[in-house]
């Protein structure tokens, strides 16, 4: 539909996700986060989808940034909620998602715009893209995650300066310490995330799910990361994956993964 803020579609078990506010540098607003909840929630249990590819529309922005016309008369009560929503129903939905989650940064992704691409499991740049989180200059800090993902990912001194600065890095800055996977010609962003999830496909996906979970767990302060590892590793043995994996290693073919 025209009036959607997110096109979705499927395409050789991909969910390709545009956020699809091209004139306003593709900012987050609440239609954006609504109809995101929706669509990830979906794909976590569609066994057609194996890997999401999430981008921006256009070639300027993958997010400016969160909209913030409809926030700015919030009270203290307001903006926790808004916070506090994002992150149980976007951000942290998208960090825990069983299907790997690509994010292809074509230019800009500032402020709710570089959490979203930092709660993906893996990130692609452009080389024009640049990154930031400026909030502090809005009076505000990071609300969706920012301040725990950036510091998870670069390190408390980098993650400190950068937010406390607001200034923006380029995206080789951002490969340099860790904030993207991959740095690409704009020309060559889709097909390089399109390359990720390829190979992701190809594998697979109960043990995806289940590497994804481990993997999560040694970020939560709650919960023995090792037990969790433990636990999965276990359940893999359960699945008819584990036993096609077997048997195309011992018969030396490709293995066909039915996600059983």
């Amino acid at each position: 539909m025209a009036d959607l803020q997110v096109r979705s579609e499927i395409k050789d078990q991909i969910l390709y996700l545009t956020i699809n506010r091209e004139q306003k540098l593709n900012a987050l607003n609440r239609a954006v986060l609504s109809e995101l909840a929706v669509i990830i929630a979906d794909a976590a249990n569609n066994n057609e989808v194996r890997g999401i590819l999430l981008t921006g529309a256009g070639e300027k922005a993958f997010v400016a940034g969160a909209d913030i016309a409809e926030f700015q008369n919030y009270s203290l009560e307001e903006g926790k909620e808004l916070a506090k929503t994002g992150h149980e129903q976007v951000f942290n939905a998208i960090a825990n998602c069983p299907k790997p989650i690509v994010a292809a940064i074509n230019g800009f992704a500032l402020g709710g715009g570089l959490e979203l691409a930092m709660a993906c499991h893996i990130r692609v740049a452009s080389e024009n893209a640049k990154l930031g989180l400026p909030e502090v200059t809005l009076g505000l800090i990071p609300g969706y995650g920012g301040t725990q993902r950036l510091t998870q990912l670069v390190g408390r001194g980098i993650a400190i300066e950068m937010i406390t600065t607001a200034e923006m890095i380029t995206a080789e800055k951002a490969l340099a310490i860790g904030l993207v996977n991959h740095v690409v010609p704009q020309s060559e962003l889709i097909a390089k995330a399109e390359e990720i999830l390829s190979k992701i496909r190809s594998r697979a996906p109960l043990a995806i799910a289940s590497a994804i979970k481990a993997v999560n767990a040694s970020l939560q302060t709650d919960v023995n990361a090792y037990e969790t590892e433990i636990e999965e590793f276990g359940n893999c043995f359960q699945t008819q994956d584990f036993k096609e994996g077997v048997s195309a290693f011992l018969e030396k073919r490709k293995a066909n993964f039915s996600g059983k």
